[in-house]
């Protein structure tokens, strides 16, 4: 006799439901990115933006990140000069997004990574 086994179904988020979440998540990260720039040294040679989706921190020097939407894939896309190219999906349990190689969280990879190059505390939630 066979027995079937059934995966529990995943949750798909509609894309209104994933451009609300991405967007939302993008202008704040936006805003605290910024905020936490700010008050750095080298603040000056900074610079963000936000556009259509795309989110670009120019940290001069010391590289650029791409946080940018990915609506086909329903997915966040991250660009950086520290760990390369990852691809974050939202984590309904959670509220992240995360990487599903490692379970890492955007936010908190970015807060890492930028704490790092920039030799202080940043702080992004």
């Amino acid at each position: 006799m066979f027995k079937l086994l059934f995966t529990p179904k995943r949750h798909i988020l509609t894309l209104q439901q994933y451009n609300r979440l991405a967007d939302t998540f993008l202008d704040t990260l936006h805003e605290r990115v910024e905020g936490a720039l700010e008050t750095h040294k080298d603040a000056n040679k900074f610079d963000t933006s936000l556009a259509m989706g795309v989110l670009t921190i120019n940290l001069d020097k010391l590289g650029t990140f791409v946080v940018n939407k990915q609506p086909p894939n329903l997915q966040i896309w991250l660009s950086s000069p520290i760990s390369g190219p990852k691809r974050f999906d939202y984590d309904e349990s959670m509220g992240k997004w995360t990487y599903k190689h490692d379970n890492s969280k955007l936010d908190d990879l970015l807060e890492r990574e930028l704490s790092g190059l920039l030799n202080t505390r940043i702080k992004l939630h």
